[in-house]
């Protein structure tokens, strides 16, 4: 299992929503993807964005600066093909 960082410090809605979808994809199943945002809309945009991939996703961290969500890829036979 590997575990990658993604920096979205600092963009503003939509853009950690869809750097996160983009970054999902080089992603292997059972890898971490760990996002750091400050964009408090992230707190819906992600979720919901992970809720149709079909990961898993939690927050991990929650402050007035930051937040960071940690989320694993699911298995290729859970999700549907694209």
């Amino acid at each position: 299992m590997t575990q990658t960082t993604l920096d979205l410090t600092g963009l503003k809605c939509p853009l950690p929503a869809l750097k996160t979808r983009k970054a999902l994809k080089s992603v292997k199943p059972g890898d971490l993807l760990e996002v750091h945002c400050t964009d408090p809309l992230s707190v819906i945009d992600i979720p919901n964005l992970i809720r149709e991939t079909g990961d898993k996703v939690e927050i991990t961290e929650r402050t007035e600066k930051r937040i960071v969500f940690l989320i694993e890829k699911a298995d290729a036979a859970g999700t549907q093909a694209g």
